[in-house]
């Protein structure tokens, strides 16, 4: 098997001659990375991953945090699909397509609520000012649908995996309650789902945190993978996680990285790592093993190493 072939057959509850592996990491990672390996290393090909980047922005303007009225909304220059040239997207997706995964796209409501309105603005929304927030969330997910789907046009039969994703979920429990969650953002979560799956894409769903009480309703809804199943969070055993919904769902992540990977040694990574496959792909599939978030800058490279070297060797079959 190659990567795309090991990846799909996992995602897709197949057999495996091996764990597929994934990596997250910042930009700092990396360069690390090919200090050690050498600059003109393929950091993929000698720790057998893919890598899709770690990037972190940080917002200081949300330019909707003081509107008050749809009429405020009518003055914001909201987005449109007459900015994009979608004209060349098939043509990096069949280069990429034979032999990676091609993921094109990130649909997130409850995220772009935050950065439009700002975090403690955009939580307190629902309870201030129901119809303002749908009206922002409908605004919000008409543009995505728009432009996920124009992307999809142009690419059709190309794209394995969309995400459908937001973090609901924090260190200690759920960002916000199910309740409000049911009203606001998963009828959008759901739209967005279905136009994935009307193109035949699977659903990758990245959720931080304790997200569990989230689970039943995402999994029915559809999603196809689970990331980052940030398993040391209250409600996120991987066992049972994996009990309930491994038939139904493929887990992406796993592997501590705010405690084990940057702080442990190199052997209590190699057994958070057995840790991981044993849980979540106690069944030989349904698994890609992953950091459970971006590797960061403090995570020693002889740890990088262990974690993808344990994984080919012990999640051989």
């Amino acid at each position: 098997m190659n990567s795309r072939e090991r990846m799909l057959a996992a995602i897709e509850h197949k057999p495996l001659d091996c764990i597929p592996t994934d990596m997250w990491a910042t930009a700092e990672v990396m360069a690390k990375l090919k200090k050690h390996f050498g600059e003109d290393a393929d950091i993929n090909e000698k720790l057998g991953t893919e890598y899709n980047g770690g990037i972190y922005y940080e917002q200081y303007f949300y330019p909707l945090a003081f509107a008050k009225s749809v009429k405020d909304l009518d003055d914001y220059q909201w987005p449109s699909t007459e900015w994009f040239d979608y004209s060349k997207m098939r043509e990096a997706a069949e280069q990429k397509r034979q032999k990676k995964v091609v993921m094109c796209g990130y649909m997130a409501p409850f995220f772009y609520h935050n950065l439009l309105r700002g975090l403690e603005q955009s939580l307190v929304d629902p309870y201030e000012n129901s119809e303002l927030t749908h009206e922002i969330l409908d605004r919000i997910s008409d543009f995505f649908y728009a432009h996920h789907r124009k992307m999809f046009e142009a690419c059709e039969g190309l794209i394995d995996l969309s995400q459908v994703t937001d973090d609901l979920g924090s260190q200690t429990g759920p960002m916000i309650g199910l309740d409000l969650y049911r009203e606001f953002y998963k009828p959008h979560h759901k739209r967005f789902i279905d136009l994935c799956h009307k193109f035949g894409i699977k659903v990758f769903h990245h959720d931080d945190g304790s997200c569990r009480v989230f689970l039943p309703d995402l999994v029915e809804m559809g999603i196809d993978i689970l990331n980052p199943v940030q398993w040391t969070c209250p409600g996120m055993d991987m066992k049972e996680l994996k009990a309930e919904f491994g038939l139904r769902i493929c887990f992406h992540g796993g592997v501590d990285n705010q405690k084990v990977l940057p702080f442990g040694t190199p052997e209590d990574v190699r057994k958070e790592v057995r840790h991981c496959i044993d849980s979540l792909a106690s069944d030989g599939t349904g698994y890609i093993l992953a950091p459970c978030h971006n590797i960061q800058v403090v995570s020693p490279v002889e740890n990088i190493i262990a974690m993808y070297d344990e994984a080919h060797e012990y999640g051989t079959f």
